[in-house]
């Protein structure tokens, strides 16, 4: 039988394992309900289980019956915290959903080591699976790999792939060479200046006023020094000052999320944003500090790895179902810390349910976003294929 006969198999198992892991979204780097239905599905298989010290990971390696280098594959496992409001069945009712999908990583991440231990003596090498919590926002994939992942083996991968579904045409595939996702970075501008009584504005020095031409000049700054071909997305998501209506605060601060898809256009907007919050401020008789986290790196595909994943894919499913995208999206990932250090692949699939207006459906980490489990049997073979084809294309 085909891996993708032997995962129809074990459909049905698959889609009532994500249906059980839907109802209980865990958020954070601590999921120990998760975990614990992770383990009890490994159980049985010639794997090689370890947890995580400081979070509720989970790192299996099975090692096959030929020699050979090792590939990893990961699969992510926490929720958001958003009410869950899609009215299906098996609907979290605990104020988290999984509204990214990653239920559907974590059953299509057992399915492929549940087919992939069915062939462990043709397998020529071992394979490392990696069960992540944390991923939105939280960086756990940065702390697993600092609890020694990549050499979970005993030696580090030489490949690492990971699928994330999407809403979109059912079945679809979709790979992307180079940058696919962006680098995510947290802004926050404070301005100070001297309160005073708001029927009296010019007895004070207004933070406020400051604070908002900044906020509009931002849009200009990001549009006018950043080339549309690497650029950047900055989005003011939060906006503090004074708590009484009649009284101008002695500060005012906003917060935005900042993407980027280079190191160059990274270390540019930081130097970019510091000049103009301090240009603007002092104009306003003001003074401005800009704290600047970067949270996740870029997400860039090994060239050479993703487009051989894409042969794969299109050699196993047809290459209808096969599309090479032609821009990265905006979002971010931390398998970028991952693919910092091993060469690999970040590939999507589309999922949305038979009957969604593909034009009007809801996105990822919305409260209404539907995902089609359908496509679990497909998911856990693609991954297994790219697992089992990498080895073999390594020992020749």
């Amino acid at each position: 039988m085909t891996m993708s006969e032997d995962a129809r198999a074990i459909q049905e198992e698959l889609v009532a394992l994500r249906r059980e892991l839907h109802q209980i979204p865990e958020v954070g780097l601590e999921l120990p309900r998760t975990q614990e239905i992770v383990l009890r599905a490994l159980e049985g298989l010639p794997l090689e289980v370890t947890t995580g010290t400081s979070t509720s990971s989970v790192v299996a390696v099975l090692r096959g019956g030929r020699p050979g280098p090792t590939v990893l594959l990961r699969g992510d496992m926490d929720g958001l915290p958003v009410t869950e409001a899609t009215g299906l069945e098996y609907a979290a009712t605990t104020g988290t959903m999984h509204a990214c999908g990653h239920d559907l990583h974590t059953a299509g991440l057992v399915g492929a080591a549940r087919l992939l231990c069915a062939r462990r003596e043709e397998l020529c090498g071992s394979v490392v699976f990696m069960f992540q919590p944390g991923e939105e926002g939280f960086g756990g994939a940065k702390i697993m790999l600092e609890e020694g992942l990549l050499a979970a083996s005993g030696e580090k991968p030489i490949a690492a792939y990971a699928l994330h579904v999407f809403p979109g045409q059912p079945g679809l595939f979709e790979y992307r060479p180079g940058p696919v996702l962006a680098g995510s970075n947290r802004l926050t501008i404070t301005v100070t200046g001297r309160g005073g009584h708001g029927s009296q504005p010019h007895t004070a020095v207004d933070p406020v006023a400051a604070l908002l031409a900044i906020g509009a000049s931002l849009q200009t700054m990001v549009t006018r020094r950043f080339s549309v071909f690497d650029p950047v997305v900055l989005t003011v998501t939060q906006l503090s000052a004074g708590e009484a209506v009649n009284v101008i605060p002695e500060t005012a601060s906003l917060g935005a999320t900042v993407r980027t898809l280079s190191h160059e256009s990274l270390t540019r907007v930081q130097e970019e944003l510091n000049l103009l919050a301090e240009g603007v401020a002092g104009a306003h008789g003001c003074t401005a500090t800009v704290d600047f986290v970067v949270q996740y790196p870029v997400t860039v595909n090994d060239d050479d790895e993703a487009l051989w994943a894409g042969e794969q894919l299109r050699e196993a499913f047809g290459d209808e179902r096969v599309e090479r995208a032609a821009d990265p999206l905006m979002g971010s990932e931390d398998f970028s810390f991952v693919l910092d250090e091993v060469p690999g692949a970040f590939l999507f699939l589309h999922c949305s349910p038979p009957g969604v207006d593909l034009e009007t459906a809801a996105m990822n980490h919305s409260s209404t976003v539907l995902f089609d489990d359908a496509v679990l049997a497909d998911q856990a073979a693609a991954l297994a294929l790219l697992a089992q084809r990498r080895l073999e294309r390594q020992a020749g």
